[in-house]
């Protein structure tokens, strides 16, 4: 049975996107076996936080005080880098007032969950990719309503105070609960968050398809421009990630982390509080970020990795 399970969490895990993109393109078909998830998006999310809050430890924050400069540095361009962008891409883009707002919420969220997975594949700094994504949520509670605010106040009314305290009941509550679950029951926790996986893409696939239910009316006619709009978003994430970092003088594998952590989205967030606090097709780039930048992590990944084998053969060839 547990066996079955991990098994069942590692095929998840590897086929994540693949679900996704099948839960979407079957929730725009057929919405009506859909719609029942929406009100489920914000406890789903609730789910995946608590998972994450099962597997932090000490040593995910303890990096803050043995290596400040490239956290700093992390955050910093996390939460300059995609509100700025996304906000230049609604302009010139010129998006539909709910889709710009969307746009600026997905990149006023802290680091996706799925990142760190993808900085050790990308043979980046895995620490610092944990303890970005720990930071960065940890200050969501007020980066990302003020940044919202700010930068998308112009397109739709936003009210950060109640934003604060959705993601405080949303987000962190659910993680200090898992830190202190596996505070105490230690054992249980480690046999359990193999299959973790399992349970956060079966959170985020349920989250992606009520999302695209409830907008399949105006998801024909959005998704083309909000496909576009979250592609550019997500690999001027990357690009300015890394160049950033390399630019603030951290070396290669810091910088890979910085480059996916600034790139990938809590894209789960985004929806969440479009759905409660501006409207469902808000919700769309988030839900559009959901399946791309689990293609796009990947692919990144592979390119580093192969990168790599590469200079080491080289390296190799001339000793």
């Amino acid at each position: 049975m547990v066996k079955g399970l991990i098994s069942a969490s590692r095929f998840a895990q590897n086929t994540f996107a693949l679900w996704v993109v099948i839960a979407a393109i079957l929730a725009w078909l057929s919405p009506g076996l859909f719609t029942w998830l929406t009100p489920w998006i914000t406890p789903l999310l609730g789910v995946i936080m608590f998972g994450m809050g099962l597997t932090l430890r000490g040593a995910d924050f303890a990096l803050v005080l043995r290596r400040p400069w490239p956290v700093v540095v992390g955050v910093f361009l996390q939460f300059f880098v995609m509100p700025l962008t996304a906000y230049a891409i609604a302009v010139l883009l010129q998006l539909p007032p709910e889709l710009a707002a969307g746009l600026v919420l997905v990149g006023a969220c802290p680091g996706g969950t799925a990142s760190n997975v993808i900085v050790y594949l990308s043979r980046g700094d895995v620490p610092l990719s944990v303890t970005m994504t720990s930071v960065s949520t940890l200050l969501a509670p007020i980066a990302t309503p003020f940044l919202l605010l700010w930068l998308a106040g112009a397109w739709m009314p936003v009210d950060p105070q109640s934003m604060m305290l959705s993601i405080l009941q949303v987000v962190i509550l659910p993680i200090i609960a898992g830190i202190l679950v596996r505070r105490f029951f230690p054992v249980t926790v480690k046999k359990a968050t193999e299959a973790l996986p399992l349970l956060s893409v079966t959170a985020i696939v349920a989250i992606v398809a009520g999302v695209v239910a409830l907008n399949a009316g105006s998801f024909g006619k959005l998704a083309l421009v909000t496909f576009f709009a979250v592609i550019l978003h997500n690999g001027l994430g990357y690009l300015f990630g890394y160049s950033g970092a390399r630019l603030l003088r951290l070396n290669e594998p810091a910088s890979r982390a910085v480059s996916v952590e600034v790139g990938m989205q809590n894209s789960g967030l985004s929806v969440a509080l479009a759905q409660t606090y501006l409207n469902p097709a808000a919700a769309l780039p988030g839900a559009v970020f959901s399946v791309w930048h689990n293609i796009s992590g990947p692919l990144l990944a592979t390119f580093w990795s192969r990168r790599e084998k590469i200079a080491q053969t080289s390296t190799t060839v001339q000793s």
